[in-house]
């Protein structure tokens, strides 16, 4: 059977020397190009990459929507496949990609694929994994938000379908990179959510947030099914939520007083 499209895949990259082989070994096969967009790594991440493509771009870091829209825009083929640096396709989902690449697209304009956290040497099935992130589009018609962190795909009007499969995702390389990724994504969400006129008027909601955080990662997601670590995976979640709301909560009193002030300066 012929291959009826062709396949991009953009990964964006910093200092990723320990996981960007897992990656690029499990698409190789499967890709017609590999773009790579490097933000100033500074361990052996491009000599690795290098062995794989010569599409190479290294840059400035202006968030991960907009680095990922560049990477995006590089892009010449049928179908995009935006994969990180620290995940992987295991078998199947390779299988189920290259199926897709071989068989007429119908109305197929976006492609989902089942997650499998894999941390502390543990792949976890439920809690956090129960979701399946898009990580591929149909390229005309696709760009990504701008959005600093917890970019979204926009594709174009049609189908969106999920393969079979996990793409598993090596979130963390230890607790201590869990805490700073955590720390560093919570602020981050502080400030997209109060750019976009969102507020947080009460401590307590915050702390609402990460009760229903861990319930919904922990309990309705399944988490309990993965263990001590599906307990602790949630547990970081709940923390995450509160620290964003909490951020949102500083910036939002900090407003308040701001305008407080303005208002007694012009009376």
């Amino acid at each position: 059977m012929n291959k009826l499209y062709r396949l991009s895949v953009t990964i964006i990259t910093l200092n990723e020397a320990d996981r960007i082989e897992r990656c690029l070994e499990s698409v190789k096969d499967l890709a017609d190009e590999i773009i790579v967009f490097d933000c100033g790594s500074t361990d052996a991440t491009l000599d690795i990459v290098r062995q794989y493509t010569d599409k190479i771009w290294q840059t400035d870091w202006p968030g991960y929507g907009v680095q990922k829209q560049r990477a995006l825009a590089q892009a010449q083929y049928d179908w995009v496949l935006a994969i990180d640096a620290d995940e992987a396709l295991d078998p199947e989902l390779q299988e189920s990609v290259r199926k897709l690449l071989y068989e007429p697209r119908g109305n197929k304009v976006a492609i989902k694929m089942p997650w499998a956290v894999t941390i502390y040497n543990k792949r976890l099935d439920h809690g956090r994994s129960a979701r399946s992130p898009l990580r591929m589009v149909w390229r005309e018609g696709a760009s990504f938000t701008d959005d600093a962190v917890h970019e979204k795909i926009v594709h174009g009007a049609g189908e969106t379908v999920t393969l079979k499969g996990r793409l598993l995702h090596f979130t963390h390389r230890n607790y201590g990179h869990a805490n700073d990724k955590n720390t560093k994504y919570a602020w981050l969400g502080s400030q997209k959510y109060f750019a976009k006129g969102k507020r947080c008027h009460s401590l307590f909601s915050a702390l609402l947030r990460g009760f229903w955080t861990f319930n919904l990662v922990y309990f309705i997601r399944g988490g309990v099914l993965d263990g001590s670590v599906g307990f602790l995976i949630a547990m970081n979640y709940a923390q995450n939520s509160y620290n964003k709301y909490a951020g949102l909560w500083t910036l939002t009193r900090m407003e308040k007083l701001d305008n407080k002030s303005k208002k007694a300066e012009s009376t």
